[in-house]
């Protein structure tokens, strides 16, 4: 193997590793969390508010956000000592992560990258209600479903919280690692095929086919989010998509909760499609 497979191969491991590490480390840490706090005489359950802002904040703030700068800043001191122990040429490659204010044509990315991403994902999870195959619901629908009164208070976490920390991992870490070593279709696709992947795991219920089917229907806002960090490399568009795209279908669900069982269907079915 010549050092440009090894290369492509260590970036592939590092960068699908830091994805789905970022994540299980998140998960455990909350999951320990919450047996301490039920071991300390707290009544946490699985859909409660309580387990959910453990999640947010062990998942989003120390396995997404954590971990990302995590990378960032000791990627340059830790980056040649790799290098050298895995035999390759001496030297180092700066990574940066791109950010900053958006400007006009950052802007119209935003608005036809939502436009694209919802459009799509209403067009499949309506080809998936059409073949009548049962699907899975993420956490958060179950805590929102069981806790209407908190459905509001998820906007703006979608908004500043959800949508910047799993960008900054999956396009700002795992795509820009892939980024290094493979053209910009075949790193977009598996760093939205790892994020689509991920998310299986918190989906509850459903069959195999019907959560199979959701996650290819995930597999499309995370398309959508790739090629907007790709064309912009600003980080903050994809994460401003990501936080719109996550808060309209929370917002679904609110007005169906409020306006009845019949129109909260389609919600609940959206939700499945929520990338949180």
């Amino acid at each position: 193997m010549n050092e440009q497979s090894k290369r492509t191969a260590v970036a592939l491991v590092s960068a699908l590793g830091l994805g789905a590490g970022g994540l299980l480390l998140g998960a455990l840490l909350a999951n320990v969390a919450a047996l301490g706090l039920l071991l300390a005489g707290f009544d946490i359950e699985p859909t409660s508010v309580e387990f959910l802002i453990l999640s947010l904040f062990f998942i989003q703030g120390v396995g997404c956000f954590g971990v990302s700068m995590l990378y960032v800043n000791a990627r340059p001191s830790l980056g040649p000592k790799l290098r050298e122990r895995l035999g390759f040429e001496p030297g180092s490659t700066p990574f940066d992560i791109g950010y900053g204010v958006p400007d006009l044509r950052d802007f119209g990315v935003i608005f036809g990258g939502y436009c694209t991403a919802f459009a799509g994902v209403f067009v499949g999870l309506l080809v998936l209600s059409q073949l009548q195959v049962e699907t899975g619901q993420n956490q958060l629908g179950e805590v929102a479903m069981a806790n209407p009164g908190i459905v509001l208070y998820l906007i703006p976490v979608m908004l500043f919280v959800v949508g910047p920390s799993e960008e900054l991992l999956f396009r700002g870490v795992v795509q820009g690692r892939l980024r290094e070593v493979l053209s910009p279709a075949v790193a977009i696709l598996l760093a939205s095929a790892a994020f689509a992947g991920m998310h299986g795991f918190a989906l509850v219920g459903g069959s195999t086919v019907g959560n199979a089917l959701v996650l290819v229907v995930l597999l499309w806002p995370a398309l959508v989010f790739g090629t907007s960090y790709e064309y912009t490399d600003n980080i903050v568009v994809p994460a401003v998509i990501h936080g719109v795209y996550n808060s309209t279908l929370v917002l679904f669900l609110y007005i169906g909760l409020v306006y009845g069982d019949e129109m909260a269907a389609a919600p609940e079915t959206l939700l499945a499609a929520l990338p949180v």
